[in-house]
């Protein structure tokens, strides 16, 4: 195995008609939590507004910016489960989250992105929220990962003895000896894990707990740093996974350390700073990249889901991407739905001297291809037994082709209806819903769950903002509903035969939760 890691590493590439021989590239995928499309600077239609993402903004100018790039998933771990295999939650088995007590995680049948690349030679590491199972055969260096430094789970998924902020405001870590995990409920708003403070994971040792969450991006970014430099000591092809804190509540930007009695901050400063904190991280990771002409590193940066309504002042922007016919009618029409500001991220690739520079693609794309895109680079074949969801968009990012999917499907990831079904169909400028409803807004309306049939159909070149349905007597709306039955008819047809569909273990039980000491308090580490 490692003699044929070591001739891969020698790879023929044909450019212009001409046979080159170069080395396989290296693969950074950097994760943002809970961001929206509207956050990058270069997405906002107002460029004269001050950037709060100049890092992303200048990789963006020097790469390639995806403008219709959708996560697989609306919330956490069926969209990072979709992306590490390449295969929608109805095959690989996840379809809504972990816990702090569960036993499982993403299925053992299923093969990681990692695991490939790890089994033909690459040097793998991850860095920050895993959310696909804690405890056991789960972990990720368990699923392909040589190195990992980062929280199990979300980072609102347990106390700290410095909360951030969130709404509602979380109290620190309770003393007491009882050892729990459960929420409260406050105003109608899921509260705070109080009980069992929020661990940080190196491999599979808790070496914090509880994590510093206002040194966790400073923690992330050193040791990003210092894998890249191993990688290029080593002469070994890398890919480094980095999943981040930002945007997801509490957040904990470097600008201000939290006091109890400390005046509110201004509405938005709080976010802003969170998304220059995020956008430091990225720009040192761009720079250590940069700084060796032979690294051949791909970066490409994309978000898990659309911002979080609910938190209000402390969720991003959607952009022009509105959902106004479900606000219109209460609900959010983000994270957790399949309205475009659930699922439509900010994207961008760069690869200097093989991803043109400053250019733009409107390319239908998901977080589903980047498992396929990455094997085919790094000249991995798939395994052959699987069915994949995910397509290659090689020819996306370096000849500048627009092909993407035909259709694509997004799945229920909280919202209403049943969790992992396939609820709403992207084709072409034409967009289905068979549902709808069943998430949260920041005023605490709910969307009334309403099942669709005939489906609504939306022009997006038309309507960004998702207000107004194409009328169904009109031939527009009976070809485009005839498309998108027929093609999540051969869809489900082909999920339902799939030999190989796994099926995820949801099961809890309190001792299931990572806890560094059990004698003391909140699972607190002793100090040393």
């Amino acid at each position: 195995m490692e003699e044929d890691a070591k001739a891969l590493d020698e790879s023929i590439v044909i450019q212009n008609g001409n046979m080159t021989s170069t080395r396989r590239p290296n693969f950074i995928i950097i994760l943002a939590d809970d961001i929206g499309w509207g956050d990058l600077g270069a997405n906002q239609q107002e460029r004269q507004k001050l950037s709060n993402t100049p890092n992303l903004d200048l990789m963006a100018q020097e790469g390639m910016r995806l403008t219709d790039f959708h996560s697989p998933a609306s919330t956490c771990s069926p969209s990072r489960a979709a992306l590490l295999t390449g295969r929608h939650g109805l095959r690989n088995g996840v379809t809504h989250n972990f816990a702090v007590g569960s036993v499982g995680g993403l299925p053992l049948s299923e093969t990681t992105l990692a695991e490939i690349l790890h089994q033909n030679g690459y040097y793998t590491a991850m860095i920050g929220k895993w959310h696909l199972g804690h405890n056991g055969p789960y972990s990720p260096t368990n699923r392909g990962f040589d190195y990992y430094l980062g929280i199990p789970y979300s980072n609102d998924m347990g106390c700290t003895d410095q909360p951030g902020y969130d709404i509602p405001p979380c109290l620190p870590c309770e003393p007491g000896s009882q050892i729990q995990h459960y929420r409260v409920s406050k105003a109608g708003h899921s509260s705070c894990y109080s009980k069992v403070a929020l661990p940080l994971f190196e491999n599979e040792t808790i070496v914090e707990q509880p994590l510093d969450l206002w040194r966790l991006t400073q923690r992330y970014t050193s040791t990003a740093l210092d894998v890249i430099l191993k990688a290029r000591k080593q002469a070994q092809p890398f890919l480094l996974y980095m999943a981040l804190a930002h945007m997801h509540v509490p957040l904990s930007p470097h600008f201000h350390v939290p006091l109890p009695s400390a005046p509110h901050p201004s509405e938005g400063a709080v976010y802003a700073a969170s998304l220059r904190d995020m956008d430091e991280l990225v720009g040192a990771i761009k720079n250590a990249s940069d700084a060796s002409e032979k690294d051949n590193t791909l970066i490409w940066f994309t978000g898990d889901n659309g911002p979080w309504d609910q938190k209000c002042l402390y969720s991003g922007s959607v952009g022009p991407f509105q959902g106004k016919w479900q606000t219109s009618r209460g609900g959010g029409s983000a994270k957790r739905t399949t309205w475009e500001g659930g699922h439509r991220v900010p994207t961008v690739a760069y690869w200097p001297g093989r991803v043109p520079a400053n250019s733009t693609s409107s390319a239908l794309l998901s977080g589903l291809d980047i498992f396929p895109t990455l094997l085919s680079l790094a000249g991995v074949k798939p395994l052959p037994d699987r069915r994949y969801d995910g397509m290659d968009a090689t020819d996306v990012l370096l000849h500048g082709t627009e092909t993407g999917h035909k259709f694509l499907f997004h799945p229920n990831s909280g919202a209403a209806g049943k969790y992992g079904d396939l609820q709403t169909v992207r084709m072409g400028r034409h967009k289905a819903f068979y549902i709808t409803g069943g998430a949260e807004a920041c005023s605490g309306s709910t969307g009334k769950e309403e099942l669709h049939d005939p489906p609504l159909i939306f022009d997006l070149s038309q309507d960004k903002a998702e207000e107004t349905t194409l009328d169904p007597t009109t031939e527009e709306y009976r070809e485009a509903e005839e498309r998108g039955r027929r093609a999540r008819e051969v869809l489900l047809y082909d999920i339902a035969t799939d030999p190989l569909l796994s099926t995820a273990d949801y099961t809890t039980d309190q001792s299931a939760a990572p806890c560094c000491d059990r004698r003391h308090a909140s699972c607190r580490c002793s100090s040393g």
